[in-house]
Parts: C-alpha cells; structure tokens; sequence
C-alpha cells in the first residue's frame, strides 16, 4: 500500500514524526517560519518554505511526483483564527477568512484519501463574532464541518489528551479525521491511563521523561533574578501558593487580585506525574515551567523529551526559537496513534467482526470509560 503523504504546516515536525512512526511516509513539509523550515532540513526531511497563500497544490505535486488523488493523506494545524477580517457579513474570527480556509483548497485541489487535522481543543466551543467582537449563533466547528461536508469528505473530530496516549504531558487538542471514501474511520483509542494493573499502560510520568537529564548542562532559557528568588522557595509540584504568605503578594504584583487560578504562576513541576502543557516559552510568569529539583526552567533537551522528540533531532534557530518549535508541536506518541488509526482502517484492521458482544453492560462501561479518557466520535 502507498502510504505517501503531504504536511502543512508543518513546524518542528512533531506530528510527522510520529505518522513516519506508524509507517506513513510523508514526502514533503510546509511551513512559513524559516527556523522551522531549517529544523526540517537539518534533520533530512524536505521543506516548502514561504506563505501557503502563495503555493499552489499543483507545485506540491510536481514536488512529490504525485498526481492528484494520489496522496495518501494531507495532515496540518491550520490557524483558525483569521489573518485579516473576511468582511462583516461573516465576522471578524470566520475561518473562512483564515489560514484554515488553505488547508481546504490543498484537500479539494490534491484529493487526498485521507486528512488530519489538529488544533486547539477552544475550536469546538467557539463561536463566531461579529464586526462589533460580540459573539454570534453561529459555531466555528459547524462552519469546518461544514466546509469539509462540501468536499464530500466524512469526518470524525473530538478532543484527545496526549496523556492517554504514552506521552509524558497532559495536553488537550482538536483532532479531525477526514476520509474521502466513505471508510469506517474513528479517533484512536486511548492505550495508557492513570490506573492501570500494568505498568507499561500507566500515564508516562515526568520523571520517566526526563529524570536522567537533570544534571545535563544543556541549551536552557533563564528565569529573572526577581522571579528566581521566589521561585526558590516553591516544593516540587508546588506554584505561588506554597510560598509564605508575607512574600505572596509582593511575588504575584498586579496578579494578586486578578480572578483564575493563576496555576502557573511560580510552578515547581513535578517528577511524579505528567507534565503540564507544554508551551512556547518556560519563563513566562503566568506559564512557567521551572525544572522540579533545579532552580532553572526546563532545558531545551528536556522539553523536546517530553514531547518525545529523538534525542539526536536539531531543532535549529535561537533558544527562543527552538523553545516556541517545540512548544508548538504535536507530541510524536499522540501522533504515533492518529497515524496507526489510519493505516489499520486502509488495510481494514481496525475491529474485530462479532456477531454479538457477551455480557450484558460491563462492554459498554469499557466504550464508556474510552469516551472519558478523550475520545468523542461523530
């Protein structure tokens, strides 16, 4: 079977890798950040460099050697927020009037049997706002799934937490999955959870991630002087309310008496559970993400590792650079388990045919206990 495939939007590779893992075989990545292009080829993989508005589908097939309806799948995680308004009628935050509106000419115009789509797990509650920022009746999900209706593509879409899928880090996001074909497609079922008789299907913890780099002198960001101060005084898996009270106002400044729970401000992680989100920067106030025995963030090795990046790939660009490619990423283990979906419903291995499920209701508590853990089907 031809499993070759097209990226787009590709970043730092993390969704690739873990497709490449499952055995697809993408022949080609897209990406407007030139650090990003430069990470990809420093790593032996073929870029397109510049702004998707600009490159046609007839270009990325010339570079493939593909024809149209060839492609196995085309993957990405389009921006549905808008680069400029699409115009009053269809409000200020329409993905029509986005990035994502790329995303669907590429699939119309390239016809891939399948299509993997990631974003922010905010995407299925959003709604679309006015000229005035006020928002409307209508839901961004329905206009995506209305846009890819239009293509004549089924879709299945839900939120999926890496954590249930061996990755080291809770970390919700968007997942939709299109078949052209009509095939019996679904999100993948979760393959490790927090309580488990067996370890090796257990959540990954931090430690088991990163335990061994602590002591590594590696590409790391810089907490302030007046952060790091603080900081010192917050446990391992502590933040801004372990710290004494007489010192907690004068850490949080304006912060103090803003609502939320303000959970990241002065994190300490911790070895014993799965990281927090990733995110693009480790020093930032509100998200911090400091190293659980070490007064420092989070190392460049040591975000990469939790999101399960090899340890040999060359993120390329500056630390800030490297820290916002890797932050942005798909983790290769959740990645890993969208790319095996698709290819045991291509060889048609996905179920087990029965002619009746045995028991009465403990099967459908299992169906039930899967649904909890991240997978919503429609």
């Amino acid at each position: 079977m031809d499993l070759k495939s097209i990226s787009l939007f590709t970043g730092a590779m993390g969704l690739d890798l873990g497709l490449m893992q499952a055995g697809i075989d993408i022949q080609i990545g897209q990406d407007f950040d030139n650090s990003c292009i430069q990470t990809m080829l420093a790593n032996g993989h073929k870029g397109i460099a510049g702004d998707i508005r600009n490159i046609s589908a007839k270009d990325i097939l010339e570079y493939t050697g593909m024809k149209a309806g060839e492609p196995f799948l085309i993957c990405g995680g389009p921006p549905c927020q808008p680069f400029s308004t699409a115009g009053k009628r269809l409000g200020i935050n329409d993905p029509r009037g986005s990035l994502f509106k790329e995303f669907v000419r590429m699939i119309d115009e390239i016809r891939p049997r399948f299509f993997v789509m990631e974003n922010v797990k905010g995407l299925m509650s959003s709604a679309l706002k006015d000229e005035n920022g006020n928002n409307t009746d209508v839901k961004v999900l329905d206009v995506i799934l209305d846009e890819f209706s239009k293509l004549n593509y089924k879709t299945v879409y839900g939120v999926l937490d890496a954590v249930n899928y061996g990755v080291p880090q809770f970390r919700e996001r968007f997942v939709m999955i299109g078949s052209r074909d009509n095939e019996d497609i679904f999100l993948p079922a979760p393959t490790h959870f927090r309580i488990h008789q067996n370890s090796a299907y257990r959540w990954t913890t931090l430690a088991d991630a990163i335990k061994d780099l602590e002591n590594a002198d590696g590409e790391c960001a810089v907490f302030s002087d007046s952060r790091l101060q603080f900081l010192k005084m917050v446990p391992e898996g502590g933040n801004w309310r372990n710290l004494p009270d007489d010192v907690i106002r004068s850490a949080m400044g304006g912060a103090y008496s803003s609502g939320g729970g303000k959970v990241g401000f002065y994190r300490r992680l911790s070895y014993s559970q799965p990281s927090p989100t990733v995110v693009t920067s480790p020093v930032q106030k509100a998200t911090m993400m400091c190293h659980p025995t070490k007064d420092r963030p989070l190392s460049v090795a040591e975000y990469a590792r939790i999101q399960q990046f090899p340890d040999d790939w060359n993120f390329i660009g500056t630390t800030a650079d490297k820290y916002r490619q890797i932050g942005n990423a798909v983790p290769v283990g959740l990645a890993r388990a969208i790319g095996e979906t698709l290819v045991a419903v291509a060889n048609g291995e996905q179920e087990v045919i029965v002619k009746r499920i045995r028991g009465t209701s403990i099967h459908d508590k299992i169906q039930s206990a899967i649904r909890v853990g991240g997978i919503s089907k429609c």
